[in-house]
């Protein structure tokens, strides 16, 4: 705390635009508390220009609509960047006077706030035309209504997140993508509605699109994904884990139309095969990220084509990949990510995979973390050789406990029945 003397001295030697520069880099805490050591300074850290981002998740989720009310009242159009994620008290009430007041907002996050409804899009679109990232997600409420009034009012949109958001249908995507050319990023997932034809609206409007997460959206098929290939070339990360249709089709077309892919989740689609992931791998050689879990029935030939086409792969899920062997791992091990790219390798439930796949991993310096839960043919040994080579390599295992043996006489050893985790 500042006398009044020291108080004069700071704001003498500091003139107010470098002590707005100065709080422009606080956090919300640190400037609620700096508003609290003099009238002069409650002036400078609640000016408008210092509240331009801010994102209340770590700071406080309890907060009631009237904090977010004052908050717009205050930062008016200084407002870029919002987050109210988590904020369950925050309704349509609020975010309508929100709106009303911060008319530059650009990114606003909404994540988990439950209680909101078509209302508050209908007042983003009358209000908010900078908008341009969007986050919905598990606003269960939400209805086409809301993509409508988004389509209409905030043309600018490039990046919505809708997931679980299960009311949505074909028509409110068609809407949207039609009027918001520019959208960059969809993320859909646990919207079970969406058929083939919302991809192929999708597919047809959205040239820019970067980034799709379809997870567990079940209805989709070969169809629909082969449309969003052919028209979204620029595509770089993509999620269809859980959606069980989709067969190599869609791995062919992702190498023919698509070769800025980076990230690929296809977990639980266990139609493709080692076919479909040869033709992906010859053709998309920015591959960092797979998730391949429970893709049964690919084998170590999957591994040999990413291990020669795939110099950049860091994170690689196989858990559940029944059919891989110690000749998968250790071409993978011998292949150009190996040694300076490879992060993550999960193998879980892989029962063929023995120690000598951690001889073969040994020379991949990168290497952060290998989960080898239910392998069961990898022993302590194995992983303590791994580790001298990898000291600081997280290792997740465990081992059935072991058996004790018959009682002899009235007193036996007891043992721990629970895992033992490493």
């Amino acid at each position: 705390m500042f006398s009044n003397n020291d108080e004069a001295v700071i704001n003498k030697k500091l003139p107010k635009e470098l002590l707005l520069r100065i709080f422009s880099f606080l956090d919300v805490v640190t400037l609620c508390r700096c508003a609290q050591v003099s009238r002069s300074w409650n002036v400078l850290a609640l000016d408008g220009s210092n509240w331009q981002r801010i994102d209340l998740f770590d700071f406080q989720r309890d907060i009631e609509g009237r904090v977010v009310e004052n908050i717009s009242k205050r930062c008016g159009g200084f407002l870029r960047k919002l987050s109210l994620r988590g904020c369950l008290g925050v309704g349509d009430s609020a975010l309508r006077t929100f709106a009303q007041n911060c008319r530059n907002i650009e990114l606003l996050s909404l994540n988990g706030c439950t209680k909101i409804t078509d209302s508050t899009c209908n007042s983003l679109s009358k209000f908010c035309p900078k908008l341009k990232h969007l986050d919905l997600a598990s606003c269960t409420s939400i209805t086409n209504l809301s993509l409508k009034a988004l389509s209409e009012g905030c043309p600018l949109l490039e990046q919505l997140n809708i997931s679980w958001c299960d009311q949505v249908t074909k028509d409110g995507i068609q809407a949207l993508v039609r009027c918001c050319p520019g959208l960059k990023g969809l993320f859909l997932k646990g919207c079970t509605q969406l058929e083939d034809e919302a991809l192929q609206h999708i597919g047809a409007h959205c040239p820019e699109l970067v980034a799709l997460n379809l997870q567990t959206c079940s209805q989709i098929t070969d169809d629909g994904l082969i449309t969003i290939c052919r028209g979204c070339h620029r595509l770089q990360s993509l999620c269809v884990s859980g959606c069980a249709n989709i067969t190599d089709a869609i791995l062919n077309a992702l190498g023919q139309n698509c070769p800025r892919l980076r990230i690929l989740e296809m977990a639980r689609c266990s139609q493709l095969t080692d076919v479909g992931f040869t033709s992906l791998a010859r053709n998309c050689h920015e591959l960092e990220k797979m998730d391949l879990e429970e893709c049964v029935q690919i084998t170590d030939g999957t591994l040999i084509q990413l291990s020669i086409h795939c110099p950049r792969l860091q994170v690689l899920s196989l858990s559940h990949c029944e059919l891989i062997t110690d000749d998968g791992i250790r071409q993978l091990g011998s292949g150009p990510c190996a040694h300076d790219r490879l992060e993550v390798i999960e193998l879980d439930n892989c029962p063929l995979i023995t120690d000598a796949s951690l001889e073969h991993l040994k020379t991949c310096h990168s290497l952060d973390r290998i989960e080898l839960y239910d392998c069961q043919q990898i022993t302590r040994a194995g992983i303590k050789r791994l580790r001298t080579h990898l000291p600081n390599i997280k290792v997740h295992a465990y081992f059935a406990p072991v058996t004790p043996p018959p009682s002899v006489g009235g007193s036996r050893q007891r043992f721990c029945r629970c895992c033992i985790l490493l």
